[in-house]
């Protein structure tokens, strides 16, 4: 069955995005982006693949992507409508009406992604944001975090929702130079026996 797993950057302070949206605070260069490029080329929106030298790379995990609206809106305020036009993309709205034919809107994360995890294919990718990722917090198998050696004090949460304690374990690390770490955590699953 695909997983749905959650690949994204974040602060040592547990945020996703400044207060306003703005991401430009996250570094991408040298190794670490050398590595990205490598083992996630599809998560690099479309436009940049080809200055990026990865327009003919192939997908290594992901075939499908799905974000919020406010993670989808910047890209559409400059005319990009299509950002990932190399992956099946879905935005969750529940008041967007798609500006492209090649994005689907949907107001059901939870029943979209239950579907999707039963067709065939390569995993999905939630590419953000923190209120999605909560509503979706019982679907997501993977959590991939690139934790950035950066505080920022306040912003968008890695999970904006209510408390509810979801286990995950460590299944890999990897540490660059930078301090930049990408680590892949896979959900714990309850025992037999055990309440979920």
């Amino acid at each position: 069955m695909r997983k749905l797993a959650y690949y994204v950057a974040v602060t040592l302070d547990g945020y996703i995005a400044g207060p306003d949206g703005q991401y430009d605070f996250f570094p991408f260069g040298g190794e670490e982006a050398a590595a990205i490029l490598a083992d996630f080329p599809e998560t690099m929106p479309t436009p940049a693949r080809e200055p990026l030298g990865i327009a003919d790379r192939a997908a290594q995990r992901f075939d499908t992507v799905i974000m919020g609206r406010a993670t989808y809106d910047p890209g559409l305020k400059a005319g990009l409508t299509s950002p990932y036009a190399h992956l099946q993309q879905y935005v969750v709205s529940r008041t967007l009406i798609s500006p492209d034919p090649a994005v689907t809107v949907v107001d059901d994360p939870v029943a979209l992604v239950r579907e999707l995890k039963q067709r065939d294919g390569m995993d999905i990718w939630l590419c953000g944001g923190g209120k999605l990722a909560a509503a979706l917090r019982d679907e997501i198998d993977e959590l991939i975090i690139k934790r950035h050696p950066i505080v920022i004090g306040s912003g968008l949460p890695l999970f904006d929702g209510p408390f509810t304690p979801t286990d995950f374990a460590a299944a890999g690390t990897r540490t660059f130079g930078t301090s930049l770490t990408i680590t892949t955590f896979s959900k714990v699953l309850p025992s037999a026996g055990e309440q979920s």
